[in-house]
């Protein structure tokens, strides 16, 4: 993936971390061949912060990501709450959590199709701008 903006949500961003996640080698063997922009939503660094909070140091590192650069962290407005409030709802049988909602919104407002998650589950299922699919990384 060259010159690319891609969403980060919870589960890569603690695998990357975590050096004991299982899935520490793959997301990080990702994070090797992308050249692009992470963006990410203030619900994802809280969720890190918290699946952290019990490895020592873990909520400064995930903090000390985001103060090198390692990805942009986007602000809710209220115009992207407003819409994950509506997607929360629509998904509601899957159900959506907050932190996935936004960044489906963020999809929306960036636009990019592209996102970094090991919750296939989830993302193959919700759609950006009503009907198009996510490109799940890594493949």
């Amino acid at each position: 993936m060259a010159d690319v903006r891609c969403l980060l949500d919870t589960g890569p961003l603690v695998a990357l971390l975590h050096a004991g996640d299982a899935q520490h080698a793959s997301c990080a063997g990702f994070i090797e061949g992308f050249s692009g922009q992470l963006l990410t939503t203030e619900p994802v660094l809280t969720e890190a912060m918290a699946l952290l909070a019990d490895v020592h140091g873990g909520p400064s590192v995930v903090l000390d990501f985001f103060l090198r650069g390692g990805a942009v962290l986007v602000p809710q407005s209220p115009r992207s709450l407003r819409r994950a409030r509506e997607l929360i709802e629509k998904y509601g049988d899957l159900p959506m959590d907050f932190a996935d909602a936004t960044l489906v919104a963020l999809a929306e407002e960036v636009p990019t199709p592209d996102i970094f998650t090991l919750d296939r589950r989830g993302f193959r299922v919700y759609r950006w701008s009503g009907r198009n699919a996510f490109r799940i990384h890594p493949g």
